[in-house]
């Protein structure tokens, strides 16, 4: 799928969540329902770190165009030594490494030892990531070209400062889930994990499948793409995904949203 609608995606899964949270009694806080739904709207994003087209390789200029090429040979060179025979050759590592399960945990993990080891300038900074791929997907119109760049950022690190600020009330959710001492915005990687999952589902719905169960094994291959049969996929950026796709995330992100703020 194409980047706004990965980031609808994540979105919509978040709010899901927070339905699915208050509906068991645990519910959220507001301010973590919407963090945490612009993370996983970012996170959604991250997978396609491999692609050098991809909206996260211009989304901080130098800086993530160069790590997309150190990511690509990264994944390029993990396929390579863990192929099977029944693995085709390839030349790039586009919608490998990434888009595994392994990816998205250890991303995920990564994220929430960072939160509690680093301190309130590690949470601002994954927070300030994540709002830059949130704007850029969500607004991806508005947020198109070198020239709204320096807005985004600007916007992004507001907001961040802002929602950590919000969070660090008490109530509000720097907590949740993990209460004891130490463990503040440890559930800042749940949402993270959440949007890369997503991706990859969003993307085992296209044509090329996605190798989400890497490094299991499936017959002759490690990299298989998993996906529903042929008949029902459909290719990134077709009439399915603007027209039917986009608009059921925007629904039911729209109804979990007010389920989880008890609304109905």
């Amino acid at each position: 799928m194409m980047g706004p609608a990965h980031s609808l995606s994540g979105a919509a899964a978040w709010l899901g969540v927070g339905a699915a949270t208050t509906a068991a009694g645990y519910p959220m806080p507001w301010p973590v329902l919407l963090v945490g739904a612009l993370i996983c709207a970012g996170a959604a994003l991250a997978p396609d770190l491999d692609h050098k087209s991809a909206t996260i390789s211009g989304a901080f200029g130098p800086i993530s165009r160069g790590l997309c090429e150190i990511v690509d040979k990264l994944s390029y060179g993990a396929y390579k030594a863990t192929r099977k025979q029944g693995d085709p050759r390839r030349s790039g590592g586009h919608r490998t490494l990434t888009h595994t399960w392994v990816w998205a945990v250890l991303i995920g993990a990564g994220a929430s030892f960072a939160a509690i080891t680093g301190g309130r300038w590690a949470v601002l900074g994954i927070l300030f990531v994540h709002m830059v791929l949130a704007i850029e997907g969500l607004l991806w119109r508005a947020a198109r070209g070198h020239s709204a760049d320096l807005l985004v950022w600007l916007l992004a690190a507001t907001s961040a400062w802002i929602l950590a600020g919000i969070l660090d009330q008490p109530g509000n959710g720097s907590d949740w889930l993990f209460t004891d001492p130490g463990q503040e915005y440890l559930w800042l990687g749940l949402p993270i994990v959440l949007g890369a999952l997503v991706h990859d589902i969003g993307d085992a719905l296209t044509v090329s499948g996605c190798p989400i169960l890497w490094p299991i094994p499936i017959g002759r291959r490690r990299w298989y793409p998993i996906g529903p049969p042929k008949l029902m996929r459909f290719r990134a950026g077709s009439w399915i995904e603007l027209k039917v796709l986009m608009p059921v995330f925007m629904l039911a992100g729209g109804v979990g949203c007010a389920a989880a703020l008890n609304f109905i």
